[in-house]
């Protein structure tokens, strides 16, 4: 009698052993987190220009979100971005600056660009009969189409958005974008996103100009 005792309890303590051990184990997720549209920067844009003044470019807090686009077209992209692009004109320079311009945007690249689609084919009407009357009578009508879509795609290009171009007397100057809606339709293939700024400053004679291309992006 004892050892029946014995024997049931070990097989009651064994199940709730277990139990506890897989109550334990924290839960497996398999969601990835949201994408909240962050990219890191590229490094600034530098140059030194013949007569002594050094140009400087640069972006920070650039977001790039992928959108679904209004229009629902498998062919559209659209994006939600954002960032602030900077310029500064630093140094002794030899000439007198007169100021200059900063411009910020973004440039959208398609892999594949939608040139035209095409139906070849015909259409027809056509009726059907019931069996009951020997397909004497016509108890239904047919639409019947064949033929063959034609898609002309066209090689990939890259389209330039210019968001802002800001007019400076005396830098440092400065643009922030925010929440602001890039929109490319026809584009059928994998597309990217890259921002860009240039800065140009300005003498009574000459134009120095640098450039910065931020991360690029996929989708």
């Amino acid at each position: 009698m004892i050892m029946r005792i014995a024997t049931l309890t070990a097989c009651m303590m064994l199940p709730l052993a277990t139990a506890q051990i897989a109550m334990a184990e924290p839960p497996v997720s398999d969601v990835p987190p949201p994408d909240t549209g962050v990219v890191a920067s590229s490094p600034p844009g530098i140059v030194t220009t013949p007569d002594g003044w050094t140009l400087t470019v640069a972006a920070s807090n650039e977001t790039q979100l992928p959108v679904a686009p209004l229009t629902t077209a498998v062919s559209s992209r659209e994006y939600l971005v954002g960032g602030t692009f900077a310029g500064a004109v630093s140094g002794e320079g030899s000439t007198t600056l007169k100021g200059g311009t900063l411009e910020a945007g973004y440039q959208v690249g398609c892999g594949i660009e939608l040139g035209q689609v095409r139906l070849i084919g015909s259409a027809g009407i056509g009726t059907s009969g019931s069996s009951l009357t020997g397909g004497l009578i016509p108890t239904g009508v047919t639409f019947p189409l064949s033929g063959t879509i034609e898609i002309h795609a066209k090689p990939g290009t890259v389209s330039t958005v210019t968001v802002n171009k800001k007019e400076f007397k005396k830098a440092p100057v400065r643009v922030t974008i925010k929440d602001t809606h890039i929109k490319v339709d026809g584009c059928v293939g994998q597309s990217f996103l890259r921002s860009y700024a240039t800065l140009t400053s300005s003498t009574e004679d000459t134009d120095d100009v640098v450039a910065y291309y931020g991360v690029t992006k996929s989708v």
